[in-house]
């Protein structure tokens, strides 16, 4: 089925993408899942952003094989059921995945083939940090990056629960989350994500968040001049605006692409979770754990293993720990 999109009867070129600041560190982040405070960072970085111009997209998954390439990652082999979409939903092993939807236009009576890179929206506010109950399992750089520490994660699936757009994935063999991570390794030394070079139309481009947005308003004054008045840029406010974004020729209705929401907002329970109430129930948990050892401990004869005493003393040390960090 071919895309019933028209060629463009104006070439706006690609912007130019500078190098990014390098070395993402530590000293770079601006929150920290399960941290009340952080220090200023050392230095603010540049924001970022990566901008997909579905109206460009030609379907060629260029850039699903490219991050599945630089990612070293081994996804299931999908089953043909008259989709192109393959596989069929994201997981631990694959962090973007090309959505393809027939849509028939009620204006216009045409059967439209929309295309849509799926994968993490890099939010400015993000949903799954502050659902994340580990201590720096989630953090984000002051770059707008959102990336996962998993040697932090406890693979309990908050973070999936807490994105609005249902990106994470928890693997069936480490049990921790996986997602797309805009390539920080590559940004981190001044290149952008391995899916923006690999795509051959240029539809997809990385750079600052200002630079994608001022490329954008050429993309979608393109878009109008063809006919398509509802052209705009996908950067939803209910979660802060995104570092990634889209150019859709049907803005006004996002949800036809593939289900992607039309207004996504943290939900109210990771927003009550995310301040005091959540310390407290971890200290509360830490104390619980703690007391169910000694009383095992107690309840028992008199002799008691080396073994079983570290065990209590871990214990309580790490509820006391919870309730210092609260």
């Amino acid at each position: 089925m071919a895309n019933t999109m028209d060629s463009p009867r104006t070439a706006v070129s690609n912007p130019p993408v500078q190098p990014m600041e390098t070395n993402l560190t530590q000293r770079d982040l601006i929150r920290r899942s399960a941290t009340s405070e952080l220090p200023q960072p050392e230095r603010q970085l540049t924001p970022v952003a990566k901008l997909i111009d579905v109206s460009k997209c030609i379907g060629c998954k260029a850039c699903q094989s490219a991050c599945v390439e630089w990612n070293d990652t081994n996804p299931a082999i999908g089953e043909n059921v008259g989709v192109y979409t393959n596989p069929h939903d994201l997981s631990a092993d694959m962090f973007t995945l090309m959505r393809f939807t027939e849509w028939v236009n009620p204006e216009t009576d045409n059967l439209e083939w929309l295309i849509r890179k799926d994968g993490c929206m890099h939010c400015a506010d993000p949903g799954c940090l502050k659902a994340c109950p580990s201590p720096g399992a989630i953090v984000q750089y002051s770059n707008g990056i959102v990336d996962f520490v998993h040697e932090n994660c406890i693979g309990c699936g908050y973070c999936v629960k807490g994105c609005p757009f249902n990106i994470p994935r928890i693997s069936k063999t480490d049990h921790r989350a996986y997602k797309c991570t805009l390539c920080s390794d590559r940004v981190a030394v001044g290149q952008g994500p391995a899916c923006a070079k690999a795509c051959p139309t240029q539809a997809i481009v990385f750079g600052t968040k200002e630079d994608m947005k001022k490329h954008a308003e050429g993309r979608i004054a393109d878009l109008k001049s063809r006919g398509y008045a509802n052209a705009g840029l996908y950067d939803p406010p209910g979660v802060g605006g995104t570092h990634v974004m889209y150019v859709l020729h049907h803005n006004d209705k996002p949800h036809i692409y593939a289900d992607l929401p039309d207004n996504p907002a943290i939900s109210a329970v990771v927003q009550t979770w995310k301040g005091a109430t959540k310390y407290a129930g971890l200290a509360v948990m830490g104390l619980a754990a703690a007391g169910t050892i000694l009383h095992g401990l107690f309840a028992k004869t008199n002799r008691v293993s080396k073994h079983e005493e570290q065990e209590a003393q871990e214990a309580v040390d790490h509820a006391d720990k919870r309730e210092e960090d609260a």
